[in-house]
Parts: structure tokens; C-alpha cells; sequence
């Protein structure tokens, strides 16, 4: 997993509560279990019409949010179904920080596991980012530290020790596990002796 450490960028303001699941990628891009190729269909609904036209008016779609790594979003932001797609047609496209009132459960652990940084902050912070998108300031955030700045505002922000520590070391469920090869070796040769029949 690609680690999160700091990140500079424009931000896309999407103004929306509620940005569920199968907006971020709709039902029939789920056929895939690869990790690639989703961002092309981001928001599809949203980005394309139904002859596959870029829609102008979309905030991806213009030209001076195209390249956005940041998205500050409305309340409940990813929920609906638990797809894990969601988090992976994100970040195919190159989102890693989404800042939002709140976020839905299973979306917001999801995200920690595939290098996106979920911030969760008051309204009225949120309401001032959303302000600065529009004006197409540019974000630094620091995760170390757990801050977020812009020309005009800074603010602090939460986030789980661990999930920290594993997007800071771009750690996932099977890395953290591997941290502990050693440990499953001596377990398995120890174990050998004991059940040999179960490696025959």
C-alpha cells in the first residue's frame, strides 16, 4: 500500500450529503476484482452522459479540478452499500483525501486500508475548506502532524493512532501481518514437531 505522508493539492468541492456507494461506482463497473482500471468510471452517473460525453458542469470535469487529490464533500460521504470498489475507483484516479463532516462506517475503514485519509471535521471548518476549494486554494496536509492548511484557514484534525501509524507506513492487512513473519515461522516449525501430520 502506497504510504500517506504529506499532500499538496487543489481540492474538488462537491457540495452533496449523502454521496453514496454507487454513485462513486456505479453496480455495473463491479464485475472486477482488480484494483485498477476503476477510476476511469468514478462518478460515472455524474461525469458522463448517456452517449459517454464528458458532462462540463461536473467538478471533475473542469479543467482546474481534473487533477484534484483532495475532495471536500457534504455529510455521510460513502454510504449505501459496503463496496469496497468505492475506495478503489478513488484512488485509481488519484483521490488520497476526502474531508467531510462525517463519513458512513464501513467507507471510512475502507479508505484507511487503501491509502485514502478520511478527515472528519465540524461543519462550519468544513463549510470554510469548501469555500477555499471553490477558490481553488491550494491544501497542505500534514498527517504527522494532523493538520490541514490553506491561505486562509488551518485547522487540526483527529485520527486513530493505529490507522495513522499504517497509512504513515502504507501498511495493510497483510503487511501488518507479515510484520510478524518471524514470529509465524518459529510458530509453524515449533508447530511441525508437534502435528507433523498436518505438513505431510
Amino acid at each position: 500500500m502506497e504510504k500517506f505522508v504529506a499532500l499538496d493539492s487543489i481540492a474538488a468541492p462537491m457540495p452533496l450529503i449523502n454521496i453514496d456507494t454507487d454513485m462513486i461506482i456505479p453496480k455495473q463497473f463491479l464485475k472486477t476484482i482488480k484494483r485498477t482500471g476503476l477510476g476511469e468510471n468514478l462518478f460515472d452517473e455524474m461525469r458522463f452522459d448517456s452517449e459517454g460525453n464528458e458532462i462540463k458542469d461536473f467538478i471533475l470535469n473542469q479543467e482546474n479540478y481534473k487533477n484534484s487529490k483532495i475532495i471536500v464533500a457534504g455529510d455521510n460521504f460513502g454510504c449505501g452499500s459496503s463496496r469496497e470498489h468505492a475506495p478503489w475507483a478513488l484512488v485509481d484516479f488519484g483521490i488520497r483525501c476526502i474531508i467531510a463532516p462525517s463519513f458512513a462506517d464501513i467507507f471510512y475503514n475502507n479508505c484507511f486500508k487503501n491509502s485514502i485519509l478520511p478527515v472528519r471535521l465540524l461543519q462550519d471548518k468544513v463549510d470554510a475548506l469548501m469555500a477555499d476549494a471553490q477558490d481553488n486554494k491550494t491544501f497542505s496536509i500534514d498527517l504527522e502532524n494532523q493538520k490541514i492548511k490553506t491561505d486562509n484557514n488551518e485547522f487540526d484534525f483527529e485520527v486513530d493512532s493505529f490507522r495513522k501509524h499504517c497509512l504513515l507506513n502504507g501498511l495493510d492487512d497483510i503487511s501488518l501481518t507479515l510484520e510478524n513473519e518471524d514470529k509465524i515461522l518459529a510458530f509453524e516449525e515449533e508447530n511441525k514437531k508437534s502435528t507433523p501430520w498436518l505438513y505431510a
